[in-house]
């Protein structure tokens, strides 16, 4: 499917999802039968999005830059179970503490990091993570990070619904002063034990609801990041390395690599990147583009983030998309680990 014809399919996706309009199918109806089939027969090879302990990763992290008359920075991660750190062994590896840790060395400041996701979660669980997040108006999050719909996609929950959910999210917590890094649908496509044509159809429908999913949350304030390499060529060409021992989600690398890509839009988001940073690059391919266009763009190529920049223009709201220049994420040390009054 081209860029284009992408654009035109998250358009009509997202129109929906604001209008309440009916699911609009991501495969085609006459896939589906085909489809749940060879779902069903993945699902004995690979792990199902649930079960299975997660490190608990909540806590203070770059203590050594505490101050007595500076607040740490509030980090708050939300979504599935890629956004939980399922398939790691140490708190340490999970993305939620990769993106603390790289938050506070970039601001400087101890990050406070609150972990609400839940593994299994699909898209309409996200009423029920913003509800504990803002349960505390003193302590609304300087900046969220949601990480979801894979789940969307294997559930074959109807794209307007999903991005209606995520949409409705992102406002919530936008209207409350929160920041929000959304980091759209992962490639399921290159699951190692995924054949064809699942592995086509599941690319497809992860592609298009990453598109869409950027085009509703850039819409509400928030900024997007493409996590096609969570799941993607990079996975694929080192399928051993990079998936963890589920062979579903990621390895403690496949998360550093997911981190990476999501840090520089954290630190952005709160006015902690570069300035020169800001300006569109043309040799990087960055710029103005209309917000659909940007979004089928970005759901093609991993690591691309898409901001809003014009409320319109001749073809409706546009956004500026970025690739950004990745900084290295690496494992909290001992120093840095997380600290709270658990002893987490």
């Amino acid at each position: 499917m081209t860029s284009m014809s992408r654009a035109r399919v998250a358009r009509r996706i997202a129109a929906g999802a604001a209008y309440g309009g009916g699911g609009i199918g991501l495969a085609g109806a006459a896939a589906v039968g085909l489809l749940l089939a060879e779902v069903q027969m993945a699902k004995r090879h690979v792990g199902n999005g649930s079960g299975g302990r997660v490190p608990v990763a909540d806590g203070l992290y770059g203590t050594v830059y505490s101050t007595p008359d500076e607040p740490p920075l509030r980090l708050t991660m939300l979504g599935d179970s890629t956004a939980a750190g399922q398939g790691v062994h140490r708190a340490g590896q999970t993305p939620g503490a990769l993106l603390a840790s790289g938050l506070s060395a970039v601001a400087e400041r101890p990050v406070e990091l609150h972990n609400v996701a839940l593994p299994g979660a699909t898209s309409d669980d996200l009423d029920r993570q913003v509800a504990l997040v803002l349960a505390d108006p003193s302590r609304v999050p300087d900046v969220c990070v949601i990480m979801i719909g894979a789940n969307d996609v294997t559930h074959r929950m109807p794209a307007t619904r999903s991005v209606r959910h995520l949409s409705a999210a992102v406002r919530r917590l936008r209207t409350a002063g929160a920041e929000v890094v959304v980091g759209t649908c992962p490639d399921l496509g290159t699951v190692e034990r995924v054949q064809q044509p699942l592995r086509w159809l599941a690319r497809r429908a992860s592609r298009q609801l990453a598109a869409a999913q950027t085009i509703g949350s850039v819409e509400q304030g928030g900024r997007t990041v493409s996590l096609g390499d969570l799941l993607g060529p990079e996975f694929e060409a080192n399928p051993r390395e990079l998936f963890g021992p589920d062979n579903y989600h990621p390895s403690a690398e496949g998360y550093a690599t997911a981190a990476m890509a999501v840090l520089p839009t954290v630190c952005a988001a709160l006015a902690l990147w570069p300035a020169e940073e800001e300006r569109p690059d043309v040799a990087r391919r960055e710029g103005f583009l209309p917000v659909a266009r940007a979004a089928a763009e970005a759901a093609s190529e991993a690591g691309t983030e898409v901001t809003a920049a014009m409320p319109t223009g001749p073809r409706g709201p546009w956004a500026l998309l970025k690739r950004r220049r990745r900084r290295r994420v690496s494992e909290p040390q001992t120093s840095a680990s997380p600290t709270s009054p658990s002893g987490v």
